[in-house]
């Protein structure tokens, strides 16, 4: 299976129009032209017709992954690092309430099941 059926497949399926599809590759600055595009739909014998590139390919389905899931949310959150007096490591506020609750969940099974040892 070439580029071009991928291509061709992915625009069928998802029901894109050749303006969806230059919007799409234009959300990763890829620029392309309407006629460009158009030969890529074409018939392999026919005169016009033009290979898909991977790089093509590639900025499509990456332009695509935006278009259906929005942009990425940044990296950097606002959340106050707090650091383990201990290990000497970072950890976000959010990670070091997980890993502590992830502590004293682990604690209480253990006093759960030494009560219900001394119990018998």
């Amino acid at each position: 299976m070439t580029n071009n059926d991928i291509l061709k497949k992915l625009r069928v399926a998802l029901k894109l129009r050749d303006d969806d599809i230059v919007k799409i590759l234009s959300l990763v600055d890829f620029r392309i032209s309407k006629s460009e595009l158009g030969a890529f739909f074409r018939k392999e014998d026919h005169p016009k017709y033009m290979e898909c590139g991977d790089q093509i390919l590639r900025n499509f389905l990456n332009g695509l992954v935006i278009h259906l899931r929005g942009p990425m949310p940044p990296k950097n959150s606002n959340k106050e690092k707090v650091s383990n007096s201990k290990t000497g490591i970072v950890q976000s506020e959010a990670s070091a309430k997980a890993s502590k609750k992830k502590f004293i969940k682990k604690k209480s099974l253990l006093h759960s099941k030494t009560n219900k040892k001394s119990n018998d």
